[in-house]
């Protein structure tokens, strides 16, 4: 598949290197313009793009920046992706350690009850799959497993057009990891950090099990200063 990654952090760029891996072609962009990805790209043999033409063509598009960044891309920076093409969201609301409140009048949605993941699906006005977002970057590169091996680690996955998640889903299998369906995006809370399933590493069973062990509140020291004691999401 033709992929477009925007990010090239830790998840991005390991994601990058799964991908180019498994003979997919990836084409990456940051904020910093392709000369700043050089280098992966002669790592791994990913086309160095820009924001504008990163997801041109795409069959799967990869946003993978902190959240407080996601507002900031440019309007229609996923527009030109193939009809259909699923917008996988890894990200999480971090406000102590990196996102702070964002914008006050953006990240109230957040603290209010909207899930991380639909808040990016409104700041970039796409629908969006949830993804990634609970596995340590040195994991998703040392912890791929072929299908069936004993200890191949499952990643949750949610979001709400049952055919682009099923397609996420295929491509989490096909660079080592068993996919779990966590559900609807409104109900990705339970992917959420401070949740049971939030960095497991665990295997189908135990994954389900961590998703269902998990409850709407956002813990405290998951929220901003000063916000209610819970997301009200039932």
């Amino acid at each position: 598949m033709n992929i477009g990654i925007i990010g090239a952090g830790r998840i991005g760029g390991n994601l990058v290197r799964l991908l180019t891996a498994r003979g997919h072609a990836v084409a990456i962009a940051n904020s910093r313009g392709p000369d700043t990805l050089a280098d992966l790209a002669a790592e791994t043999g990913a086309v160095a793009s820009d924001l504008a033409t990163v997801a041109d063509g795409v069959d799967i598009a990869i946003v993978t920046i902190p959240q407080k960044f996601v507002a900031d891309l440019p309007s229609g920076v996923l527009d030109r992706r193939t009809p259909d093409a699923p917008v996988i969201d890894t990200g999480n609301y971090y406000p102590w350690a990196r996102d702070g409140r964002i914008a006050d009048g953006l990240i109230a949605e957040i603290e209010d009850g909207l899930t991380d993941s639909e808040w990016t699906a409104r700041q970039l006005g796409v629908p969006v799959v949830k993804a990634f977002n609970g596995i340590l970057w040195s994991t998703l590169t040392r912890a791929a497993r072929p299908a069936g091996a004993p200890d191949r680690i499952a990643l949750p996955v949610a979001g709400d057009d049952p055919v682009a998640k099923a397609k996420v889903m295929a491509l989490i299998d096909d660079i080592g990891f068993d996919p779990v369906d966590a559900g609807t995006l409104a109900q990705s809370w339970r992917l959420h950090p401070g949740k049971p399933a939030y960095g497991a590493d665990a295997d189908v069973a135990g994954l389900r099990a961590a998703l269902a062990a998990a409850t709407p509140q956002r813990p405290r020291e998951w929220r901003a200063a000063g916000a209610p004691s819970d997301d009200r999401r039932s």
